[in-house]
């Protein structure tokens, strides 16, 4: 249970996907004109991510790994359509709201990226309790950007005026808007050293990068493996050194020994 609720933990705050890990940033910008579509996109987001982790961890040990990729594919368009049928009959409204992003689900990097990081090599109920956790993160992370949108946009809060009509800035409710907030609140992370994926602080990462994702060259992954790698044979390298060197002074001792006896 202590491993569920660090996976819950983990996917809202430590590995939060929209605001550390800066992933699905399409649906993350287009969707949260408003607190109730930014909602109702994490949630649908967390069913579909939470039942395909289930079912990829409960079948990872008979899909085979050449064609791993295709079959979460399979999976994730299979649970995104009845996702879509369920709220075409019973929330046509919100439906309607998010549009051609609910089909996109399929393709979401959060969903691929936790099948192939996590539920393939975990047990079931470990990947379900990531999903919720990385679910629970999106979702939050996209109600706090719709939220701020619609208030400074509309003057309001899920539905609820709060400031006059005369001095909303219509801007936040436009595509700009979503840039101006994201970078906002991720400007305010920095400033209270939260984790982000522009907090160039030093986090004790082993990688070439140091986990500094703002200085990224865009090849950090290949530069990461070849460093780890090169550290990896340094260190080998030393440690053989120093046993020859310890195998040198063992045999020297052991010569002088016998010269002596000779004596």
């Amino acid at each position: 249970m202590k491993k569920c609720i660090d996976r819950i933990y983990n996917g809202i705050i430590r590995e939060n996907p929209t605001f550390v890990l800066m992933l699905g940033m399409c649906p993350t910008l287009a969707t949260t004109t408003s607190a109730r579509n930014g909602l109702g996109m994490g949630l649908t987001t967390m069913a579909v991510l939470v039942f395909s982790n289930l079912i990829i961890s409960l079948l990872r040990n008979i899909i085979p790994d050449r064609v791993r990729i295709p079959a979460y594919i399979v999976i994730v368009a299979s649970l995104v359509t009845v996702v879509q049928l369920l709220l075409q009959a019973y929330m046509r409204s919100l439906n309607d709201a998010l549009g051609i992003f609910i089909p996109l689900i399929v393709v979401n990097c959060i969903i691929l990226g936790r099948a192939e990081a996590y539920a393939a090599k975990n047990g079931p109920l470990e990947s379900a309790f990531d999903g919720i956790g990385m679910g629970l993160g999106f979702s939050l992370a996209l109600m706090c950007i719709g939220m701020v949108r619609e208030l400074l946009g509309s003057g309001s809060v899920f539905g609820y005026t709060i400031i006059p009509e005369e001095y909303n800035i219509s801007i936040f409710t436009m595509a700009p808007g979503a840039f101006f907030v994201l970078a906002g609140l991720t400007a305010l992370q920095n400033k209270l050293k939260l984790p982000s994926a522009t907090n160039n602080g030093d986090n004790g990462s082993v990688l070439a990068c140091g986990g500094d994702c703002m200085n990224c060259s865009g090849s950090a992954c290949i530069a990461n493996h070849a460093m780890i790698e090169t550290r990896r044979l340094q260190a080998e390298e030393d440690a053989l050194a120093a046993k020859q060197k310890e195998l040198a002074a063992r045999q020297e001792a052991l010569s002088g020994k016998l010269d002596r006896k000779d004596e």
